[in-house]
């Protein structure tokens, strides 16, 4: 899979579930997957470790009966997500995903969600909705830092605001590994979730954007996919 984690989905959607392994060669935007797996960013190097590398299996995660590899969910980083692959978008990287992200900030207003899980069911108005299968977005901003590729399980992290200026204040906490000490974030393991709004979700799947319903199931598969990385 040469590109980004948008890429890597859709390799992986095409080998889950079967014995065949992926390999990555980073080439995104973002390349949450592979940095969190120490991908090398050289071609020739990433191509090699691969077919030396022994397949493992890792999980997948499924939202909205779309599968993902690393992360998904709905809320704020669904709407950049949305933003950032609109038709005409030439620029791609880190600055044109920021620059979107800021602009963002200043008009986004959270939705009120039911989240159910095993434990029950909460209503939360969130920034955002995450369900992560690896730690982090792309670009060093780790969204759950204790998610693991292998456990059989995603974490669920809800972000709620509790001021604008408060959530811009705290954005660095995504690049020194402390986000579960943004306020208002929360953590939980799960295997199974549903996401509920009055208004149609639009969601992510590793970054690419889906038009969804007002309630959205997420499960993890686990072991469903095999990859080669060292």
């Amino acid at each position: 899979a040469w590109g980004g984690d948008g890429t890597i989905n859709e390799i992986a959607g095409a080998l889950a579930f079967g014995p065949v392994p992926i390999g990555i060669v980073p080439a995104g935007s973002g390349n949450g997957l592979a940095r969190e797996l120490g991908v090398s960013r050289r071609p020739q190097q990433a191509i090699a470790e691969a077919l030396t590398a022994r397949p493992r299996a890792i999980d997948l995660g499924e939202l909205g009966g779309r599968l993902f590899v690393n992360v998904a969910g709905v809320g704020f980083d669904a709407y950049v997500a949305s933003r950032f692959a609109e038709p005409g978008q030439r620029r791609r990287g880190f600055v044109k995903y920021a620059e979107i992200t800021l602009r963002a900030l200043a008009s986004y207003q959270p939705r009120q969600y039911v989240i159910g899980t095993a434990s029950g069911s909460s209503s939360s108005r969130a920034l955002l909705v995450t369900i992560a299968n690896s730690p982090q977005f792309g670009n060093g901003a780790r969204i759950a830092p204790g998610a693991r590729i292998d456990d059989g399980l995603l974490d669920l992290v809800i972000v709620e605001e509790e001021s604008r200026w408060r959530t811009l204040w705290q954005l660095p906490r995504l690049f020194n590994g402390t986000a579960d000490r943004i306020a208002g974030h929360s953590v939980r393991r799960i295997d199974q979730a549903t996401i509920e709004c009055d208004q149609p979700m639009v969601f992510h799947v590793d970054g690419e954007p889906v038009a969804g319903g007002t309630r959205l199931t997420a499960r993890v598969h686990p072991g469903a996919l095999q990859i080669a990385v060292r």
